[in-house]
């Protein structure tokens, strides 16, 4: 442990305060050391509009005033940093800073940046050593050379999003035991495992953050350097990540930079004033949420949020981030009626600290970690979410411009206009056949993740499989065709835990998911599906290598609205690795149907969603079709194929 009298040099105290400060969690908060041979915690935190800090905790009974904390000067100012030296603090120990305000205000506060926490609803911090024997420099070494000359966004990715405390529970035994949460470490070889056997990509773990509401999902943050303790220890998770890595399944992870609860512990008026918050209530409280905003105009607030992104990079070796509520961070009347909100300096409606707060932080994030994703949950019609910004190293074939420097953002028309679709009887579909055209006008716009995520089976909205129409067969039918064409269209895929079950019930985060769906044969048979697109996409780079290509998309026809067939070409770097697709979005068999394709011969037939043992009707072309030299649909050659219904085939050049 070092001997010293403060972490903190003159250097970090004009970094925070200029908001460039980047490792933040390594100077604030409790670490071990010594002073004197003495050995303890060097603890400081930022409350700059206090009267007096105290450190209190078990050791001293938790009596305010035994270890005071002293203000740290900075130059001919004040640095709003309490700092100071407990001795016999150590590893595993509960502490709080209690803070007494100039205007009398008194409260106890769980460290900001405390690594470790009690499990809520208890809110003390705990003093954490984050050692750990990492096992996953083969992926590191991987995944380096990958994100070299802009390959991140020529890889196939396919992400499985999953909330932890609902994928899988304890099964029985022990009343005690029935039902409860698995550990991280209980988790992590039976999701490599099932990982594995499906076949994505990546993980995405709802947040993982503390937070004391298991009910919002992780996305109600109080510890922004501290996994939640629900699941064990940092070090467990730890061990997750490792044991996935090891496993060759990249982690995204949730990061929650948007708005943070109002609970006393937390952040919100931190030192007796609106410290991490905007004080104007119409720039400081989202509406929707009931929670509190981040002030990004303020220089301290940007390095603590900064040093989070970057910290779970780092310590735990995240592959990417999914920043959520991106939109709610740019709008200054998002979710305000007019009257409610304050137009910035320039008189418009965008949040231009946060929009420098997001550049920053991507630019950051490009610099040190170019082998990550930074992935944007953005659902408005903002320009140029991932594009880089002007004058930054370009990454992952990002293109340079004036845009805030994401690598991917969520989808949310093709979502929208795909259930909504998918929910019409065949008969109508004919008269909304352009909701399945409509994302070619601007599928090139962004790099854009297709995404099926948790917030469409919740709050009443139904399960995947509920939204689908038609009878039983039916629904798994068409769920089959959505993931087809999910899998099939430019784009990175994203699918919630227990689609690929075919899930009857709306998530319950309460529950664990209803794993007996596996032991009946046609909804095993949606999950076998899933398996083969996921093996499909790994071996054929005409489905991704060329996703944010303009011509590595081709229709075939798109405007077969009587027949709701949609037809096209998908290109990779080779003629020979051109993929045919076709989907049939009625029950309807279509017999002889003609497709324009580049090369005459045998096309073989990769995949067929009817097929029975997907739980279809058996209907196909007996493995293969023969392409004669008959232009059609601008193409050189032709063939002609039996679409089963409600299908989709996949062929190739043989």
């Amino acid at each position: 442990m070092p001997d010293l009298r403060s972490l903190l040099t003159e250097e970090d105290v004009y970094l925070f305060n200029e908001g460039r400060h980047l490792r933040l969690h390594e100077k604030l908060g409790a670490h071990r050391a010594e002073r004197e041979g003495v050995p303890g915690c060097s603890v400081a935190v930022w409350a700059p509009n206090a009267r007096a800090v105290s450190l209190i905790c078990d050791r001293n009974g938790w009596q305010p005033g035994v270890n005071a904390l002293s203000p740290r000067p900075h130059v001919d100012r004040s640095s709003g940093i309490w700092e100071g030296f407990v001795p016999g603090l150590d590893h595993g120990e509960r502490y709080k800073f209690h803070i007494e305000s100039t205007s009398g205000y008194r409260v106890d506060k769980a460290d900001p940046f405390a690594f470790h926490s009690e499990v809520p609803p208890q809110r003390a911090s705990i003093v954490w050593d984050l050692k750990y024997d990492w096992g996953d420099a083969a992926w590191l070494q991987k995944r380096a050379q990958r994100g070299q000359h802009g390959g991140l966004l020529a890889q196939p990715l396919s992400i499985y999003e999953l909330h932890l405390g609902s994928w899988l529970r304890h099964p029985g035994g022990p009343a005690s035991q029935a039902g409860r949460f698995l550990s991280y470490r209980e988790l992590a070889p039976k999701l490599a495992a099932y990982m594995k056997e499906l076949g994505f990509t990546h993980v995405e773990l709802l947040p993982v953050m503390e937070h004391p509401f298991y009910g919002s999902w992780g996305y109600q943050v109080t510890g922004f350097f501290a996994p939640t303790s629900r699941y064990g220890t940092p070090q467990d998770l730890m061990f997750l990540i490792d044991t996935l890595h090891q496993h060759d399944i990249g982690v995204i992870l949730d990061f929650v930079p948007s708005h943070f609860p109002s609970d006393e512990h937390g952040l919100g008026y931190f030192d007796g004033t609106h410290l991490f918050e905007h004080e104007d209530h119409r720039k400081g409280v989202h509406p929707e949420w009931n929670s509190l905003l981040f002030n990004y105009d303020r220089h301290e607030v940007r390095s603590f949020l900064l040093s989070s992104a970057l910290y779970w990079l780092s310590t735990y070796h995240a592959d990417g981030l999914r920043v959520d509520g991106v939109a709610s961070m740019l709008y200054l009347d998002y979710s305000r009626r007019p009257g409610e909100w304050v137009p910035n300096e320039q008189g418009g409606r965008e949040n231009l600290g946060a929009i420098h707060f997001l550049r920053t932080l991507n630019a950051d994030i490009a610099r040190l970690h170019p082998d990550v994703l930074m992935i944007a949950e953005e659902s408005t019609a903002f320009p140029q979410v991932t594009w880089r910004t002007q004058g930054l190293a370009e990454k992952a074939n990002a293109t340079r411009g004036s845009g805030l420097g994401f690598d991917l953002k969520w989808d949310m028309g093709w979502m929208h206009d795909t259930l909504k679709y998918l929910s019409l009887d065949p008969i109508y579909r004919r008269h909304h056949h352009s909701a399945l055209t409509f994302r070619g006008m601007y599928a090139h716009a962004e790099h854009f993740v297709l995404s099926l995520s948790h917030d469409e089976v919740v709050h009443m909205k139904g399960s995947l499989y509920g939204k689908m129409a038609g009878d039983d067969w039916q629904k798994r039918a068409n769920l089959r065709l959505l993931y087809a064409q999910q899998w099939a269209l430019p784009g990175k895929k994203l699918l919630f835990m227990g689609g690929e079950l075919g899930h009857v019930r709306e998530w319950d985060h309460e529950a664990s998911l209803d794993w007996f769906l596996l032991d009946r044969p046609e909804h095993r048979g949606i999950f076998r599906w899933l398996c083969d697109l996921n093996a499909l996409l790994l071996r054929e780079p005409a489905l991704y290598a060329r996703d944010f290509a303009s011509d590595g998309f081709v229709w075939l026809d798109p405007d077969d609205a009587d027949h709701s067939v949609l037809s096209f070409l998908r290109k990779g770097p080779t003629e020979d690795d051109t993929l045919l697709v076709v989907l049939n979005f009625t029950p309807v068999p279509r017999s002889d149907y003609r497709m324009g394709v580049p090369r005459a011969g045998q096309w073989r037939e990769l995949l067929n969603s009817d097929a029975a043992t997907y739980g279809g009707s058996g209907q196909g072309n007996l493995g293969e079709c023969l392409a004669l030299d008959a232009p059609h649909q601008r193409q050189p050659a032709s063939l002609r194929a039996h679409l089963p219904p409600l299908s989709a085939l996949f062929f190739k050049h043989a």
